[in-house]
């Protein structure tokens, strides 16, 4: 059987010392889209639009911020504790989305405080541009020939001649159109219903969505930690585990306060 062989450069361009990988563009387009989304959501909502640029700033820095921080403590402390310095090579990949999910609602939280806004409205308007970041993020692991799935016979696996010549399941378009069509479910039920959907549904159901599908795919998924757990779930399994739980409990917890709320009226 002839299969798909993968062979892109991670690097878009390169001028002198300077590149651009496509991570890198990936990644700015997925901010620039995000703000473009949130000043849609304001405008609807009609908020105040000048706390949006600093507040998507706080997300952005928590994001990065955390996802980094979870992909270096959760999957490879040994390699980047040998190479610190690889710690802030963002652009070359390496992203945890637990620890971007941690480091996104702390910042959110001093955030809302500084601007004096709603955090639970504000994190649930940006679990969308949040998803469709997690599409932005995959497809640079894609061009990276990064975070590779198991070998596969099935007729679209992939052969990432960078890595080997072992055909693969394309786990990174798995995880990527997985969360593009989570970005499509939400932003359609925030659209239609948003004034009836009660408070904090959209955030669970996010989470819900997001670490199911990352629960599922990681069967199919390469071991990314480079020590053994001794169990037969992965660390992206056992991380995504809470996120769930978290998830389900803002959804029943949001139709119970809700129904709380039309008996007392």
């Amino acid at each position: 059987m002839h299969y798909f062989v993968w062979n892109a450069d991670p690097v878009l361009f390169s001028f002198g010392p300077l590149q651009m990988h496509w991570y890198g563009l990936l990644f700015a387009i997925a901010i620039l889209l995000g703000l473009e989304f949130m000043k849609w959501v304001y405008r609807r909502e009609n908020k105040d639009e000048s706390t949006i640029e600093p507040l998507f700033f706080y997300a952005v820095v928590g994001i990065v911020i955390g996802a980094r921080l979870g992909h270096v403590l959760f999957y490879d402390p040994s390699y980047y504790f040998s190479h610190p310095l690889k710690i802030f090579a963002v652009w070359e990949g390496g992203l945890a989305s637990h620890g971007g999910g941690l480091g996104v609602l702390i910042a959110l939280y001093y955030g809302s405080k500084k601007y004096k806004t709603d955090f639970l409205w504000l994190i649930e308007r940006l679990v969308m541009p949040t998803a469709l970041f997690g599409f932005f993020v995959r497809m640079g692991n894609f061009m990276n020939s990064e975070i590779l799935g198991k070998p596969s016979e099935l007729p679209w696996a992939v052969v990432f001649q960078r890595v080997d010549m072992i055909p693969r399941h394309p786990v990174q378009l798995y995880e990527a159109f997985s969360y593009l069509l989570i970005f499509f479910v939400l932003t359609y039920i925030y659209k239609r219903y948003y004034k009836r959907v009660p408070k904090g549904f959209l955030f669970g159901l996010f989470l819900l969505f997001v670490f199911g599908a990352r629960f599922l795919l990681e069967f199919v998924k390469v071991r990314q930690a480079d020590y053994s757990l001794g169990i037969d779930l992965t660390t992206g399994q056992l991380l995504s585990i809470p996120f769930f739980i978290v998830g389900l409990g803002f959804i029943l917890w949001s139709y119970t306060k809700r129904a709380r709320v039309n008996t007392s009226d």
